[in-house]
């Protein structure tokens, strides 16, 4: 992916996201309004439950369609894409069907037992239909990104946020505005629709540019052996990952009322944070999310080459960008944190939040293009590992910290597994090229060590 591509791509992601971002923040308002904050918490908790089997339904076959893909580009073997994609699709539908399956039969066990609210069974039974909608949108999103059309793939997205916007508006209408159970489930209704739609998008964006930029696939040998080297040990580790994220979240609440707290006054702290806080300060992280993303293939196709001078510049470059940007929203966001808070969610406590909160933007943001880099480079079961250890942390602090210190532990914890995990990738990052990122920091014309 040359330069000048990477930048228009990454100018199209960032200002497309920007948009949905937009939307996106202008609805979550709406819908603190219309469900209360005890109503986002409790579909927060549907959520989370819904993102670990979402990680199952992906089994990391977004990133390998993006390598296998990029990795075919960068051996100008075009004509293996198809084959590759059609392993990539099965792969995804029989992980998609089977997350479906375990979440449709683990409903009431989950909701009863695990969450330990019952108003959560009818969202998570909703939610499993989803799932292979999830799986094979993740590995035709893939392909697009390998090849650097990300537009289509985008366009998709927009229309799916603003279909799922008008559809989750049309069910809340038919649900009582006092039921947070079913209040909840209506916004999952309009979400599983938008899913469907997504679907049938991308795939007609797929076979249109499949058909029209390389013609008929011609098989290639070991691309299935490929993909499941690059997805299964990344799958696994996500799991592993997910799972203990999801279960530090459903122990969140259970904290807080060890605390002290209601029932309903735990969804609304957890809430508060999680669905309202957090929101505002990734924001703005779109536009290093969008570069991350964008990198991955043409750190790929570098490493194919073995260009290490170019690895070291992309990676040097990307890390200044992440790390200018988000010093500076995170300032922004410190000094007018109150008059955010009473703008978007008339809540003095948010605005509080997002001042604590502030001073950890620069780490988040940088974090997220860490992340990219490490995976561009192959690097992706690593990256999962640190992320289980930052997982595994949380955990502890969860279970050591929110009875005893509420709120105020749910902060620190914060802190702590954040940055926890950008010092652990950035030095991973720091061996694998070679760079030593913040003394290169201080003057851009410092050159770094050249090797393999």
């Amino acid at each position: 992916m040359g330069h000048r591509r990477l930048i228009y791509n990454t100018a199209l992601l960032t200002c497309s996201s920007l948009l949905m971002s937009c939307i996106g923040m202008a609805f979550q308002v709406w819908l603190v309004g219309r469900i209360g904050p005890a109503g986002i918490g409790l579909y927060q908790l549907v959520g989370s439950v819904t993102n670990l089997l979402a990680t199952f339904a992906i089994s990391g076959i977004r990133f390998a369609s993006t390598r296998l893909v990029a990795e075919e580009l960068g051996g100008d073997n075009a004509g293996g894409i198809g084959a590759a994609m059609g392993r990539c699709a099965a792969y995804g539908s029989f992980f998609g069907l089977a997350a479906a399956a375990i979440l449709w039969a683990l409903a009431e066990p989950i909701g009863f037992l695990w969450i330990g609210d019952a108003r959560t069974v009818l969202s998570l039974r909703i939610a499993a239909l989803g799932m292979p909608c999830v799986s094979l949108c993740a590995s035709i999103s893939g392909y697009f990104t390998a090849c650097g059309r990300v537009w289509k793939p985008t366009l998709v997205h927009l229309i799916e946020q603003l279909s799922g916007i008008v559809l989750v508006a049309l069910c809340l209408d038919l649900a009582p505005a006092a039921d947070i159970e079913k209040s909840c489930a209506a916004v999952t209704l309009g979400r599983l629709a938008a899913d469907f739609l997504s679907l049938f998008l991308m795939v007609t964006a797929y076979l249109h540019d499949r058909r029209r930029h390389y013609g008929e696939a011609v098989p290639t040998g070991g691309i299935t052996g490929r993909m499941l080297k690059i997805a299964l040990p990344l799958a696994v580790s996500a799991y592993a990952r997910s799972a203990l994220t999801t279960l530090q979240h459903l122990l969140v609440p259970r904290g807080l009322k060890s605390a002290g707290y209601s029932a309903d006054g735990a969804l609304s702290g957890y809430g508060t944070i999680q669905g309202m806080v957090l929101p505002i300060l990734f924001f703005p992280s779109c536009v290093v999310s969008a570069a991350a993303e964008l990198i991955v293939p043409e750190l790929t196709e570098a490493q194919v080459r073995r260009d290490g001078a170019g690895i070291r510049r992309s990676a040097l470059g990307l890390f200044r960008l992440s790390l200018g940007f988000s010093a500076a929203v995170g300032a922004f966001l410190f000094l007018c944190a109150d008059m955010l808070g009473l703008a978007v969610y008339k809540s003095g406590e948010a605005g509080q939040f997002i001042r604590i909160l502030a001073p950890l933007v620069p780490v988040m943001y940088t974090d997220m293009a860490v992340d990219g880099c490490l995976k561009g480079l192959g690097d992706q079961v690593w990256c999962m590992g640190i992320n289980i250890l930052d997982a595994l942390l949380g955990l502890l602090l969860v279970w050591q910290l929110l009875p005893r210190y509420a709120l105020a532990g749910y902060i620190a914890l914060i802190y702590a597994t954040e940055l926890f995990n950008f010092l652990l990738s950035l030095r991973r990052l720091q061996k694998l090229t070679g760079l030593r990122f913040l003394p290169a920091l201080r003057s851009r014309r410092s050159s770094p060590k050249t090797g393999g």
